[in-house]
Order: C-alpha cells, then sequence, then structure tokens
C-alpha cells in the first residue's frame, strides 16, 4: 500500500510548474485557471496555496478578479534565476570567495560569456 506522503511531489517542483503555468499564458490567471493548465488532479486550494507563497516571496503579483485573484508573475525566468542567485549570494558573508569558487566552477564556455558580459557591462 502507497503512503499519500509518499507520492508528494519534491519541494518546489509545484512552484515550478505554477510559474511555468503562469509565464506560457502571457496574462493574469485565478487559481482556477492554473489548476486547469497544470492538468495534474492537484485540488484548487492546493494551487491557491502555492500561489500565496509565491505572492509572499515576491515572485507573482496579484490583482482583484471577482472574490479571488489573478496572479502574474513579475519577473520572467532568467530575472528570477538571477535572482535567486543574488539570494544565494546574501546568505554568505564573504562574498568574494563564493564568487571566486562559482567563476572556478563554470565551464569553460560559461566563463567566457560571464568575462564577455562583465566587460560589455564595463564600457556602458
Amino acid at each position: 500500500m502507497t503512503d499519500a506522503k509518499d507520492e508528494r511531489r519534491p519541494a518546489g517542483e509545484l512552484e515550478a510548474a505554477v510559474m511555468a503555468a503562469l509565464w506560457a499564458a502571457g496574462v493574469p490567471l485565478s487559481a482556477g485557471h492554473v489548476q486547469v493548465e497544470l492538468g495534474s488532479g492537484l485540488a484548487r486550494t492546493t494551487v491557491t496555496t502555492i500561489l500565496t507563497r509565491l505572492h509572499e516571496k515576491g515572485v507573482v503579483s496579484r490583482e482583484r478578479q471577482g472574490r479571488g485573484y489573478a496572479y502574474f508573475p513579475v519577473q520572467d525566468a532568467p530575472g528570477l534565476t538571477a535572482r535567486r542567485m543574488h539570494t544565494e549570494l546574501d546568505r554568505d558573508t564573504d562574498r568574494e570567495t563564493v564568487l571566486a569558487r562559482f567563476v572556478a566552477q563554470l565551464n569553460p564556455g560559461d566563463e567566457q560569456l560571464l568575462r564577455r558580459l562583465l566587460e560589455q557591462e564595463g564600457d556602458e
């Protein structure tokens, strides 16, 4: 017999799926519409909880729609990834070491891209 807890998705997977649905829609969606887009049999209350958490984190914004809300992302996927990188960087007091180790672990192509981007930023 399978325990319901064993079937739970990994932390963050549902949030990622909700964000993907919002990005794909391109317009604000209610919890009910997100639920339909996910097509995964999730309860609407679960979707609402995820959207509320994303709103509390500042990842999505919302506007009144009837008795509820319609949600929309505040950034695109690359912007959200950059935000997460900044959050992780801010967690450590030794920024120099963190950045040095990050750069040391980049593959050569990504390192060249980062160097090029930094040079472009310096030219502006």
